[in-house]
């Protein structure tokens, strides 16, 4: 029997953590996860059982009365009953919360605006089935959202960021331990996601045999489901090349044999480990920047608009399905751009 792949095991597992969320909600959210399977991921359905999780708990701890039965055994019809004013109070409710557990959770703005849609999607669903009379979350207001300065980084800490993985310089003592052991790797994963900008979700994913140095190509698994090849520069290629003559050299565990890049536990290493590594080697080279995997992948878009100029590029590189995307990411550099353009027509000889 075929082993499932890297992507494989975790719609499966994240199937699992579905049903196990489910079992939590009213009976008729299935009927919801069920509907908008075919055009979710299992991570966006996981997302919104974990908002619905939050919503039903919202609704038992301040208005225990809206419906007698247990919660499992809540009808549908339970959302015909919640006000608009619930519903801004809910929103209201999500900055700063106790969950079943005790534990205090904040929502910023952002957050706050993703469980908004989240609810808007759940009402719009069952509205559309004809199951509830009204279509209350659609009246809501998404929250005002701020936008942010894209982090990235500039050329000299790019070069900084990879010496510090090199050298080993900035490390503390602990760290310092195990750089021996996984500075080749870590080298190769960052000049991948500086090289590439790929998501750190598709890093981890990629096996050795998605990689084709003859056309210095790789196959990675989208965030939409889809598999694309994408290509990679001679930095890049050395890099991998270099960590693939000492990755020959391990035992990986038993289900990670075809891992490109491997944790010190010989496993596939995980997403988390890789958001570690990259603020490990980044906090001394930038302390005043919060450098993440995603930074990575933005520093990567920025050169590569700086150098092309070709918006369209850009979104199709890094898997943006709407342009609109990637154009609102690099709307301050179009402006710097089009400024440039005011000074370069002469009309009349000075």
């Amino acid at each position: 029997m075929q082993q499932p792949t890297y992507d494989e095991q975790i719609t499966m597992k994240n199937e699992m953590k579905l049903r196990e969320l489910c079992a939590g909600l009213p009976a008729f959210c299935k009927e919801f996860f069920r509907g908008i399977e075919p055009t979710t991921s299992s991570r966006t359905r996981i997302a919104y059982a974990y908002d619905l999780k939050i919503f039903f708990h919202f609704l038992q701890e301040k208005y225990p009365d809206i419906e007698e039965s247990d919660l499992k055994n809540w009808p549908v019809t339970v959302l015909d009953k919640v006000t608009l004013t619930q519903l801004e109070e809910y929103l209201d409710y999500l900055r700063l919360y106790e969950d079943a557990e005790n534990k205090v959770h904040t929502n910023e703005e952002r957050g706050r605006m993703r469980k908004t849609a989240s609810i808007r999607t759940f009402y719009k669903f069952f509205y559309r089935k004809q199951v509830i009379k009204n279509n209350t979350a659609s009246l809501l207001n998404l929250p005002k959202k701020h936008e942010h300065t894209i982090v990235r980084l500039e050329i000299d800490e790019i070069a900084k960021l990879l010496d510090a993985v090199e050298e080993g310089d900035n490390l503390t003592k602990s760290q310092k331990k195990y750089h021996n052991k996984t500075k080749i790797r870590d080298l190769a994963i960052l000049t991948l996601l500086l090289g590439t900008g790929i998501r750190v979700s598709e890093c981890v994913g990629i096996d050795i045999s998605n990689l084709d140095f003859e056309t210095n190509g790789m196959k990675i698994h989208r965030k939409g489901g889809a598999d694309v090849i994408l290509y990679f520069g001679e930095e890049v290629r050395e890099a991998l090349l270099d960590y693939l003559e000492e990755r020959e050299k391990i035992i990986p565990k038993e289900g990670s044999e075809n891992a490109l890049f491997l944790s010190m536990q010989k496993r596939r290493i995980s997403v988390r480990a890789v958001e570690n590594l990259v603020k490990k080697y980044a906090r001394p080279v930038t302390p005043l920047k919060t450098i993440t995997p995603h930074k990575l992948r933005s520093t990567y878009g920025t050169q590569l608009y700086q150098e092309t100029g070709d918006i369209y590029l850009v979104a199709d590189v890094l898997g943006h399905k709407d342009v609109n995307t990637t154009r609102k990411h690099y709307a301050a550099m179009e402006d710097q751009r089009r400024r440039m353009a005011a000074g370069k027509i002469q009309l009349r000889e000075k």
